[in-house]
């Protein structure tokens, strides 16, 4: 499974720790769904029309507990990350990222689902809470 800090994210973190350049994290972040995945500059096809929309969360403890563990130290969503009802086929979606904004923006980090998912019409698309885990070898 492919999946990344964006480039973006990596120069900010490493600037804030090497440099003392401060980074604010983002207030809230954005997760959005591709049918075709992003890397870590960018791109990819984020899934338009039909209802549509990035899902908006508080940046914030109870959204993000804290991390935990060592060798790995992971992360993961708090609450679920539920997406609007599809009022059109979406497409098959591969993989998901997480920006900075509700449209354009910085993509923060990305990854490839670890099976797709073909979202139609009626459908919601949804990951449950602890489903997201972002890992720190």
């Amino acid at each position: 499974m492919a999946g990344s800090f964006s480039d973006y994210l990596e120069q900010k973190v490493l600037n804030h720790v090497f440099g003392a350049t401060a980074y604010s994290a983002p207030g809230t972040l954005y997760f959005a769904l591709f049918t075709a995945a992003p890397s870590d500059s960018g791109g990819g096809t984020e899934v338009t029309g039909g209802s549509y929309a990035r899902v908006a969360l508080t940046n914030n403890t109870t959204n993000f507990p804290n991390a935990t563990g060592t060798s790995p130290t992971s992360k993961s969503n708090g609450v679920a990350v539920t997406f609007p009802t599809a009022s059109a086929n979406w497409g098959t979606v591969v993989a998901f990222g997480i920006f900075d904004a509700s449209s354009g923006g910085n993509l923060i980090c990305w990854a490839d689902l670890t099976a797709n998912k073909t979202v139609n019409n009626g459908d919601t698309a949804s990951f449950a809470a602890s489903a997201l885990t972002i890992t720190l070898a």
